[in-house]
């Protein structure tokens, strides 16, 4: 059985009765039964940015399990995205560089605002069939666009899986990206678990040189819980700065329950884990056959992921999740055109069947015609950085034409941006935002400089 240092040392200090003349304020006590293991860093404890004693460890045990040297989180993936950047303008900066970053178009708002902080460009990659929350990029496409470019981008940023469950070849991007000396960098936020089916199915053991996985999203972990991982054969710079990278951004207070929760499923992640996970996968799978065979349709390859094309099943995706939080299942997220379900083992076979013989009693009505927009390609006026610091103010979306968009305007989940910062608003982007329920939009309230940006 793996060590767990932080839980032990967590047990311990909480069954003591020392007198806590320390942060935080609850002293230990409370209504809630969990102030007791909520700690800072008292002497033992150790820091996560400086980790030389338990987290130190438990992250060593986290690197063995994933393969790959790997650091805890508190703030979920997007701590671990902002950090990824930061190494990415590292290695741009060894290279005697300016950082350029080739960017799937679906990349989390939270990309943007990174690359805006560290004055990064970027340039988009859109995939065939592209939509908001999907890039579909194959290598073929990639080499073509990288191999087009007069300059060396410094890395390519792809998410994966992305919010509706489809995944990418990371073996062959990998290759491509190697081929022309370019970084991989993967927010795989939704993916943690891949690393554990037979055969993996994380990027980091398909050749991504830098990667991010939210815990908390598809393991047993507290919500905020999540992983960096740094590949072994990176450059041995990316490895050492990736703590620094991770303090730049972070809190300096990170919870201690949720890297107790961290450490503790280190002990559960083992050859058991990964049979219970194969076996629950392949009941997935023959959940799907059935709802198909009763007419639903789905979209995405990830083996954990329902995602309902509810258009064809008669409704649309927001009246699916009413129809299914009627009967007492509630879905990670739903817009006009799919719903997304999350499924992991904890919700056992009996979760499954529940699912199923519930999905089965909502009827089937005639097929929604009604279209959804098609991706637009709006054109950059002004650079991230410079829309998303300028002065702003919130306008009525039907009243943006023309204007220049200042934030992403877009809720979590997904937070995905429909537009870029900085790009202009024209029709086409509006009846966009509209479709998705978006009714106001953040703008540049004055346009002092706009440079087309090609």
């Amino acid at each position: 059985m793996m060590r767990t240092p932080i839980v032990d040392f967590l047990q311990a200090y909480g069954e003591s009765d020392r007198l806590r003349l320390h942060m935080p304020g609850h002293k230990g006590q409370g209504a809630w039964g969990f102030e007791r293991y909520d700690l800072t860093e008292v002497k033992g404890a150790d820091s996560l940015f400086e980790a030389e004693g338990i987290i130190a460890e438990s992250e060593k045990n986290a690197s063995r399990l994933f393969g790959c040297p790997t650091f805890y989180s508190t703030e979920g993936s997007s701590l671990c995205i902002r950090a990824m950047l930061f190494l990415i303008s590292q290695h741009a900066k060894e290279r005697g560089e300016s950082p350029l970053i080739l960017a799937g178009r679906n990349a989390h708002k939270v990309f943007l605002e990174g690359t805006a902080l560290l004055d990064l460009e970027i340039e988009w990659l859109w995939g065939e069939g592209s939509s908001y929350l999907s890039c579909p990029l194959t290598a073929e496409y990639l080499k073509k666009i990288i191999s087009s470019m007069k300059r060396r981008p410094t890395a390519v940023y792809l998410t994966g899986p992305d919010y509706l469950g489809n995944d990418l070849n990371w073996r062959e991007i990998a290759e491509v990206c190697h081929r022309h000396g370019v970084l991989l960098a993967v927010d795989c936020a939704h993916g943690a678990y891949l690393r554990f089916l037979k055969p993996s199915r994380h990027p980091m053991d398909l050749g991504a040189d830098l990667c991010c996985t939210s815990a908390h999203k598809t393991l047993p972990v507290l919500t905020g819980g999540a992983y960096l991982h740094v590949a072994s054969h990176a450059p041995s710079y990316l490895l050492e700065q990736a703590k620094r990278g991770l303090a730049l951004f972070a809190s300096t207070s990170p919870s201690y329950l949720i890297l107790q929760s961290l450490d503790s499923v280190n002990a559960i992640l083992n050859e058991d884990y990964s049979k219970d996970l194969m076996r629950f996968s392949e009941k997935v799978a023959q959940t799907k056959q059935d709802l198909e065979r009763v007419g639903y349709t789905f979209v995405g390859n990830e083996p954990l992921k329902l995602t309902v094309c509810t258009k064809v099943y008669g409704y649309l995706g927001v009246e699916f999740a009413d129809r299914l939080r009627d009967r007492g299942i509630e879905c990670e997220f739903a817009d006009r055109d799919y719903v997304v379900l999350m499924l992991t083992p904890a919700i056992g076979e009996d979760g499954l069947r529940r699912l199923r013989d519930q999905m089965c009693a909502i009827p089937r009505k005639v097929p929604v015609e009604e279209a959804t927009p098609a991706m637009t390609r709006p054109i950059s006026v002004m650079t991230v950085r410079e829309a998303l610091l300028s002065r702003s103010e919130l306008v009525a979306t039907e009243l943006c034409k023309g204007r220049v968009l200042a934030s992403a305007s877009v809720g979590c989940p997904p937070a995905v941006p429909i537009a870029v910062c900085g790009e202009r608003i024209d029709a086409d982007v509006i009846e966009a935002f509209k479709y998705y329920g978006i009714t106001h939009l953040w703008v540049v309230k004055s346009e002092i400089r706009t440079v087309e940006i090609c």
